[in-house]
């Protein structure tokens, strides 16, 4: 009797089919964006070539260098005060918003039955996430004006949603075998949290943290283009007076700042062993109980430093907190919100057209991001082309070495500056030579968001297991196979995970770069913010936070079917 064959796989995968539909969606973004249209403004090319030539004779004068160094302190402590109070909101609002924490606190119903409380706070915390730090700050301007606090409750406002749905995540994905162990013991919930799940989950916890505080220091710089202070305000006066010396020295100043902070923050996670920053959790973990405390006096010298440094933070910033229990602030609250009903539906229609704009804007600028970052991390790692990397010739020579050195450096410096600058001033660099227009704002979140994207992918090519591609090179593989057959298939993923995770980050920032004229949705809503159309306002941020959960449905269901 003849066996049958077996039968032939399907091409249409869901791998193969997310990619088509990402080619379709790419495709119906640039028709969107409109290639054919005249979108290069050839009149400004002379303006971009001396900005350009500032890059090499900064302003330093001393009274200069005063100013910067006091709006990065500025800046500084905006971003320290602002990532304490959304670590605060984080854990409170991620253990209430775990499932394994309502499991705990009723451990006799079903897991259907104590749902609805972990998903209920989950759905509280989708507006303040998805409403961006600049918008806040808009709004907390019109409550408080340029207090330091609008700066400093703009960041811990969405980062601490942002917070609080990674912590709720990472709790949940973290073995519960010894809270379940304590729990049947009698345990209250609380307790057996902070003995179980919390000594598990902490590096991934604070390496979260430290991610979130360089992001800080991004948003601090936002933050400044509305009058906050700090560097950003300061590159915005100095774009707008055309002085680009002087912008330069800010330029640098922003760099250098965001640079200490990465270096700092990558050199305490691995002395904790924090393997990454960002971890995405493609898959369930596996934890290993570990003291979360090891005598090492750097790191007790760093800790030191931290404890020091967030009261003088608070100290410098003198943000006035009790202006939110201030009669006044009720006040003006109330009048914002009778204001701001019954909703103006006037504008559907144009919502309509510039909702397509923004959501095509995000697909371009992650695109641009993707590719970049992907073509710049490899040699941004430092285990890659370097001697003794995953792709070295085995007898290397000292003009081949100097090579390789110089291509990391250049790559990591690229790729600093990227995410050092934010993308509205990307946009305002680019407007030099760029009609108003989707093009302008996507490239701007393209080149912000490469250099996060690049530097996130290098570590995972740094942190890759060399057991298997020792192993095809004691075989004999060439470099370009165990490339192809190696490092590709074992990165992809998790370049994958974070190219989607940055998507939702970027259809947010379609709102900073509409503060300076680009279009979308953000253009629209600076508009009614600050002409105080909050019945309009309503319906607008109504429908860009549909637009926000709708691009996180679809990147987190790409993320599961791409596991």
């Amino acid at each position: 009797m003849k066996s049958q064959p077996a039968p032939r796989p399907s091409l249409l995968t869901l791998p193969i089919g997310w990619g088509l539909a990402t080619l379709a969606a790419i495709a119906i973004s640039i028709h969107q964006a409109g290639l054919q249209q005249d979108w290069l403004n050839l009149s400004g090319w002379n303006q971009l070539w001396s900005f350009v030539q500032a890059s090499i004779r900064p302003d330093l004068n001393p009274a200069l260098l005063r100013l910067t160094l006091n709006a990065s302190l500025i800046t500084l402590a905006y971003a320290v005060c602002g990532t304490v109070l959304s670590v605060m909101l984080g854990i409170g609002g991620g253990i209430l918003a775990s499932e394994v924490w309502w499991l705990a606190v009723f451990p006799r119903r079903a897991a259907d039955q104590s749902s609805p409380w972990w998903i209920g706070i989950r759905g509280l915390l989708v507006v303040p996430r998805a409403i961006p730090e600049l918008i806040w700050g808009l709004f907390f301007v019109n409550l408080w004006g340029l207090d330091p606090l609008t700066a400093t409750l703009a960041i811990a406002v969405p980062f601490g949603a942002i917070t609080a749905k990674v912590f709720s995540e990472i709790l949940d994905e973290t073995p519960r075998q010894s809270l379940l162990i304590l729990l049947n013991s009698g345990v209250a919930p609380l307790p057996a949290f902070f003995y179980t799940l919390l000594p598990q989950a902490f590096l991934n916890l604070l390496s979260y943290t430290f991610y979130r505080f360089e992001c800080s220091i991004r948003s601090a710089a936002v933050l400044g283009i509305i009058g906050a202070g700090g560097l950003g305000y300061e590159i915005l006066l100095s774009l707008q007076s055309l002085r680009y010396e002087q912008l330069w020295t800010f330029f640098y100043a922003l760099v250098v700042l965001n640079g200490l902070v990465d270096y700092s923050s990558a050199w305490l996670r691995r002395r904790l062993g924090c393997a990454s920053r960002l971890d995405l959790n493609l898959r369930k973990p596996t934890y290993r109980l570990q003291p979360v405390y090891q005598r090492d006096p750097l790191v007790s010298l760093v800790g030191l430093s931290m404890v020091l440094l967030i009261p003088f933070c608070f100290w410098y910033v003198s943000a006035d907190f009790s202006k939110l229990w201030q009669p006044r602030t009720r006040q003006l609250l109330g009048e914002i919100v009778q204001a701001s009903f019954p909703p103006d539906l006037s504008s559907l229609p144009q919502l309509l057209t510039l909702s397509t704009q923004t959501l095509a804007m995000s697909v371009l600028a992650i695109a641009l991001a993707a590719l970049g970052g992907l073509l710049l991390s490899f040699p941004a790692a430092h285990n890659f082309f370097l001697p003794g990397g995953l792709l070295h010739l085995r007898s290397p020579d000292r003009t081949s070495t100097l090579w390789s050195w110089a291509a990391l450096l250049f790559t990591r410096s690229v790729l600093l500056i990227c995410r050092s600058i934010p993308a509205p001033i990307w946009a305002l660099v680019l407007l030099f030579v760029m009609f108003p227009g989707i093009w302008p704002g996507a490239i701007a979140l393209g080149l912000h968001n490469l250099g996060i994207l690049g530097r996130l992918m290098a570590e995972v090519i740094e942190n890759l297991d060399q057991r298997p591609l020792e192993a095809l090179k004691a075989q004999g593989a060439l470099g370009s196979l165990v490339f192809l057959y190696g490092v590709l298939p074992l990165t992809l993923p998790r370049f994958l995970a974070y190219i989607l995770y940055r998507w939702e980050v970027c259809m947010r920032e379609t709102v900073i770069v509409g503060l300076v004229g680009v279009g979308g949705l953000g253009r629209l809503l600076t508009e009614q913010l600050s002409s105080f159309d909050y019945r309009g306002m309503m319906v607008t941020l109504g429908c860009f936070i549909i637009l926000t959960l709708l691009v996180d449905w679809v990147s987190a269901t790409m993320r599961r079917d791409l596991r």
